[in-house]
């Protein structure tokens, strides 16, 4: 029988809800589910959400009785932020959160390098937020909790899955004791420990580093902004790397690397926490200040995914399907892009608006894009924790010569987490116009968000009125679209697929589009690559771009006629 600690766990933070578990005996009809979600951290909600804004129903299968212990994840990436937006969370972290874009690099007490995100009027985001994950947990789970289409059950822990044909058989255990529950689909969002993969023993691909590194959650008042610090080879922990990020509600995190040797057990012991944090606070000049502990963890970096995703009926996202280093705010972040593909791949699949093959193509495109962040973490990590004599020899050259010569100071800069373009995915259009425009998201790129100019109610975007299904970006001045392209619209929709059309440059609605943004200075054409002579205000007409439920594009013209939309649509829902 599975019994959860029903005792709140401590921080001098946050104030942690145990809710009450699930029992099977309160719902004695248990029908066969379309989607059962196993983990209910940020991967396994956020694909809830996703499916539940396509009008798929899930159930979320949570082992414990409350929020995750400590701050884990806290730093959120603006494509993040995109993705919470489309799920209605972003305003609750925008509330608590401290955004930033500037990270600093110290060594021998002189600041090497400073780098600077990049962040514009089309941003509506900051290029990270520091938010603790006990607080975007909270916020997920009340969009969670208000939607009727998600069944959300504390205290349910998976024990085994079956698969059948067609579908899988799960055993869940409860305080009450077990029940067995079947479902069509079974996301596995059981995080880095995945007990799901173990049991149908699937091996990672990639490589783990050698080291350990600390992470300690200090409630202090320091006089520093949001930006992250990171000092290399201090004298405290020589050879070593320390970072600093600040967080909401007062605390610190202190990052550190252990020397070798040094197990997780004896980094933990408090005396071993207090020495090095205050000797870390003594090297930025502030020793001796009061500061007390709210958590502390030990971590390694690996770089390992699963080769494929989809197995059977059962779907990996997430820690469950890769293990990223936190170095450039990987994890969490990759989260949310994963949650996001699935949950539109998926609900396409479980509506039959496509066939399996839909499903093949989120496995490949998020494959891709683990393996594309591996590369990039990678080379972040082996500068941050040398992994052999060799590296190090390589970095501690870096860090000599930085003190005086700006060239190298690059190698520093972390590689920030960036969302993953499809440039080779199979749901792209083969007979566009993609190589011929000069500017603009490309193929299997994310949008372009654009702060939209006058007309517009202040602040705002874009990206505030995509999403839902297919969207069809309309460049026109013409009263209205032509007849053959609203007929394939129309059509389209028949069929029971989502596809809203934005005409875009026209003064007054145009008939057969859902929405017109006039555009009026051209700002949005000009972004999006798209021909606008500003002193006659004349454009390129018919002009389009089609972007999938995840808002990458999949197809983009300079001239779009109805044959050309109906193959695009056809290629992003392979039947």
């Amino acid at each position: 029988m599975h019994t959860p600690s029903t005792a709140a766990r401590p921080s001098i933070y946050y104030h942690y809800q145990v809710f009450k578990p699930w029992l099977a005996s309160a719902h004695p009809e248990q029908d066969r589910k379309k989607v059962v979600i196993v983990g209910a951290g940020p991967a396994g909600m956020v694909t809830a959400l996703e499916l539940a804004r396509h009008g798929v129903p899930s159930v979320v299968l949570a082992a414990e009785l409350q929020f995750s212990q400590g701050s884990r994840a806290i730093c959120f990436t603006r494509r993040s932020m995109e993705i919470l937006q489309q799920v209605g969370v972003a305003d609750r972290m925008t509330a608590v959160g401290l955004p930033w874009r500037f990270g600093n690099s110290f060594y021998r007490g002189q600041r090497v390098f400073r780098m600077e995100a990049p962040h514009d009027a089309d941003d509506r985001f900051f290029p990270i937020i520091n938010v603790q994950q006990q607080f975007m947990e909270e916020f997920l789970h009340d969009a969670c909790q208000a939607n009727p289409l998600i069944d959300f059950r504390w205290g349910n822990k998976v024990t085994q899955v079956v698969q059948k044909a067609g579908h899988a058989v799960l055993e869940v255990d409860t305080p009450e004791g077990p029940y067995t529950l079947e479902s069509d689909w079974v996301v596995a969002a059981d995080g880095g420990r995945s007990g799901i993969r173990s049991a149908m023993n699937l091996q990672m691909e990639g490589a783990s580093y050698e080291g350990f590194f600390v992470i300690a959650d200090i409630r202090i008042d320091l006089p520093y902004p949001t930006e992250r610090l990171a000092f290399f080879d201090p004298e405290w922990n020589p050879g070593n790397t320390i970072l600093m990020h600040r967080e909401p509600h007062g605390i610190w995190r202190v990052d550190y690397q252990l020397p070798p040797g040094e197990t997780p057990e004896e980094a933990l012991r408090p005396e071993s926490l207090k020495t090095r944090i205050d000797a870390q606070l003594a090297m930025i000049g502030h020793a001796g200040v009061p500061w007390e502990m709210d958590w502390s963890s030990v971590y390694s970096a690996r770089t390992l995914t699963l080769p494929e995703f989809v197995h059977g009926s059962v779907i990996f996202t997430g820690d469950a399907a890769h293990l990223l280093p936190i170095f450039g705010v990987r994890g969490a972040n990759t989260a949310f892009q994963d949650a996001q593909s699935l949950g539109w791949h998926l609900a396409f699949v479980v509506k039959g608006l496509a066939d399996q093959k839909l499903l093949t193509n989120h496995s490949a495109e998020r494959v891709g894009a683990a393996r594309e962040i591996i590369a990039e973490s990678g080379k972040s990590t082996r500068f941050m924790a040398p992994p052999s004599r060799g590296f190090r020899l390589l970095r501690d050259a870096v860090l000599s010569l930085s003190l005086t010569q700006a060239f190298v100071r690059p190698l520093y800069h972390w590689r920030t987490s960036r969302p993953h373009e499809y440039s080779h995915s199979m749901l792209n259009s083969t007979d566009d116009d993609n190589g011929l425009f000069k500017a603009g998201p490309a193929h299997g790129a994310p949008p372009q968000n654009v702060r939209l100019g006058p007309g517009a109610g202040d602040g705002d975007y874009l990206l505030d009125h995509l999403g839902g299904g297919f969207d069809l970006l309309y460049f026109t001045d013409a009263p209205a679209l032509p007849e053959s392209l609203q007929a394939v619209i129309q059509n389209v929709r028949a069929q029971g697929v989502p596809l809203k059309v934005i005409a875009v440059g026209a003064t007054q609605p145009v008939a057969g589009a859902d929405q017109t943004l006039s555009d009026a200075d051209g700002h949005l054409r000009e972004r999006y690559g798209v021909p606008f002579d500003h002193g006659s205000n004349a454009q390129a007409q018919g002009a389009a771009y089609l972007l999938r439920p995840d808002q990458h594009i999949c197809a983009r013209w300079l001239t779009l006629d109805a044959t050309r939309l109906q193959a695009a649509l056809a290629q992003a829902l392979p039947q």
